[in-house]
C-alpha cells in the first residue's frame, strides 16, 4: 500500500476540525488527540463517538465543539452505527446520489471500545466495513468516575478496585487490545503515542487510505484518574513509549500475511537496547501507582509489572522479526 506522508506544514496549514473552548478537563491529553487526529483528513468527514469524555467534553446541548458531523451513540453500538453511515454513503454512491463517500472516523474510550463496545467493533471488522476506529485509552471509566476497565494496568487503583495493603489495586492485566483487532486480520492496525505527533497523524492518514476497516489504539494518559499535575500529560505519554510499557507499531494484513513494524522511539530502542528506561519511570509520576512505593517499595509488585513490560515488548519484537 502507497501511502502519502504528511508533514508538519501539512499540520500546521490544515483547519482545525474541533473548536476551541470544548469542555475537557485541564490537561486532558485525549483532546489533543481528538485534534491531531483530524488533521489527518483528506475529504469530507463524519466523526461517530462512543458515550464518554469526549462526547460529554464536546456537546453539551445547545453547544457542539464540532466542525463536521456528528453523531454520539451509546457505550455499546458507535462501530455498528459508523457500519451503518459507511454501508448507507456506498449505496448512496452507487446510485449518484452522492458524489464520494466520506471519510468515518469513530472515537471511542476503553470503556465504549475495549468492554462494553467490543462485541460491535468485532463484528464490523469482521463485515470489513470502511471506517477508521480510533480507541483513546484513558484506561479507566473516567467520565463516570473512575472506575476499573478491561483497559487498565494491573495494580492501578482505581475506585473500584482500590488500593490496600491486602490488595493493591487492580488484580487482572489489561486486555491486548490492538494485538486482538490485528487478528481480525483487517489491513491497517497501529498503535500510537500524543508524544510523537506526527506519527500519530501519519498513521490516521495511512489508517484512512486502507482498503478496509483500520484501527488505532492512542495512549490517553488522565490527569484526572490517572493523579498527575496537568502539565506532565505528554511527558507521561512519551514516559509509557520510553520505558516499552506502550510499544509503537503498525500491522497491515494483505495478500502475502503479515507487514509487522515498529515504529519512533519503539523502533529506535529495538536498534539501540541501552535506550529502553525501567517501567518505573513511567509508573512514579502517577497517584494511581503510589501505593507501589510509599509507605514502602513494593520490589514483588514492581518485578511483575517489570516482567510483564518486557514480556509483551519482546513479543513485538519477535513479531517484527527483531529478535
Amino acid at each position: 500500500m502507497c501511502a502519502s506522508r504528511l508533514t508538519i506544514k501539512d499540520v500546521l496549514a490544515k483547519e482545525d476540525l474541533l473548536y476551541p473552548g470544548h469542555r475537557a478537563c485541564a490537561g486532558c491529553v485525549a483532546a489533543t488527540v481528538f485534534r491531531l487526529a483530524l488533521k489527518a483528513t483528506r475529504k469530507p468527514t463524519v466523526a461517530v463517538s462512543a458515550t464518554g469524555c469526549l462526547e460529554v467534553a464536546t456537546s453539551i446541548l445547545p453547544h457542539t465543539s464540532w466542525k463536521i458531523p456528528w453523531i454520539h451513540n451509546a457505550f455499546e453500538n458507535a462501530a455498528a452505527t459508523a457500519s451503518g453511515i459507511e454501508a448507507a454513503f456506498r449505496a448512496m454512491y452507487k446510485k449518484g446520489l452522492v458524489k464520494e463517500v466520506p471519510d468515518i472516523i469513530v472515537f471511542g474510550g476503553d470503556g465504549g471500545t475495549v468492554d462494553i463496545g467490543f462485541q460491535a467493533l468485532s463484528g464490523a471488522l469482521e463485515r470489513g466495513h470502511r471506517f477508521l476506529y480510533i480507541l483513546y485509552d484513558n484506561q479507566a471509566y473516567m467520565n463516570t468516575g473512575i472506575q476499573r476497565s478491561g483497559a487498565t494496568p494491573k495494580y492501578a487503583w482505581t475506585t473500584t478496585c482500590p488500593a490496600g495493603e491486602e490488595i493493591p489495586g487492580k488484580l487482572e492485566y489489561r486486555k491486548p487490545m490492538a494485538h486482538i483487532v490485528l487478528e481480525h486480520r483487517v489491513p491497517y492496525v497501529a498503535t500510537a503515542s500524543p508524544s510523537e505527533p506526527m506519527d500519530l497523524v501519519n498513521k490516521v492518514r495511512r489508517a484512512l487510505e486502507a482498503e478496509g476497516p483500520a484501527f488505532i489504539h492512542v495512549i490517553c494518559p488522565c490527569p484526572r484518574g490517572w493523579r498527575f499535575d496537568t502539565r506532565l500529560g505528554i511527558k507521561i505519554a512519551k514516559l509509557a513509549v520510553k520505558t516499552c510499557f506502550f510499544p509503537l507499531w503498525e500491522g497491515r494484513w494483505g495478500e502475502n500475511g503479515l507487514e509487522f513494524k515498529l515504529t519512533g522511539t519503539s523502533l529506535a530502542i529495538a536498534k539501540k537496547p541501552e535506550l529502553k528506561l525501567p517501567v518505573e519511570e513511567f509508573l512514579k509520576p502517577q497517584g494511581r501507582f503510589r501505593h507501589l512505593f510509599v509507605p514502602r517499595r513494593r520490589e514483588e509488585l514492581l518485578g511483575d509489572i517489570q516482567r510483564a513490560v518486557d514480556a509483551e515488548w519482546n513479543y513485538v519484537l519477535r513479531k517484527a522479526g527483531l529478535s
